[in-house]
């Protein structure tokens, strides 16, 4: 009998485990209008993932294992809740991906630890800011929409730019939590505010001078690029 109660409990916290994925990809679509997509996942066989679990995908040296795109494609990003539902009914163990630009948010991300700096320094400035995620690798601060031409514009202003930092824009992806990858668990170091409309986002404007400059002064020159 007591075999029997552990296997219920065990099957109990999977469906749990599942609500919470899909209720991050619904929150996600219909409450925020970000338009998502599920990520490729990881297998339980070997390879670059987190405790010898590869990539799903058929590159067995993928170097963002679970963390992309495959099937969908990213153009396949919804907002429909009945899309959404059907996704992780299939898969609910899969990554949740937010497809970055247009009218969804975009981001910036680094390195941990240059993001852990960042962070510090714009709370020193007195910045509000938006959701950060964080992997175990890389922080990620979401930003209000900016175009390419936007973009270029403002780095071109630089002296320099670490390799280390990358922009997530028109067409890009971001994994999102309660995701699971390659890397390990995907979390909010800044979680958006509880029951709250669609969240805010600073300019990329407002932050970019703290983020190339945790970066460059971060091991390494900030020129490692760290998955």
């Amino acid at each position: 009998m007591r075999e029997i109660l552990g296997r219920r409990r065990r099957l109990r916290f999977r469906r749990k485990g599942r609500s919470a994925q899909l209720g991050a990809a619904l929150t996600c679509a219909t409450e925020w209008h970000w338009p998502v997509l599920p990520g490729v996942g990881l297998t339980a066989a070997g390879g670059r993932g987190d405790r010898g679990r590869g990539c799903a995908c058929p590159d067995p040296e993928c170097v963002v294992p679970g963390a992309h795109p495959f099937d969908p494609g990213l153009l396949a990003a919804s907002t429909d809740e009945r899309l959404v539902r059907w996704w992780w009914s299939n898969r609910p163990d899969a990554p949740l991906l937010l497809a970055t630009g247009g009218r969804a948010p975009c981001a910036v991300s680094l390195p941990a630890v240059a993001g852990a700096r960042a962070l510090a320094a714009l709370d020193r400035m007195g910045m509000r800011l938006g959701p950060v995620v964080a992997t175990p690798t890389r922080w990620s601060l979401l930003v209000a929409p900016y175009s390419l031409e936007q973009l270029g514009e403002l780095l071109y202003a630089k002296d320099s730019v670490p390799s280390s930092l990358r922009f997530h824009g028109e067409g890009g992806y971001l994994v999102l939590p309660p995701s699971v990858v390659g890397t390990g668990q995907v979390r909010w170091e800044r979680a958006p505010l509880a029951g709250s409309a669609t969240p805010w986002l600073p300019d990329v404007e407002a932050v970019v001078d703290a983020l190339v400059e945790a970066s460059t002064s971060a091991p390494g020159g900030g020129s490692r690029l760290a998955y």
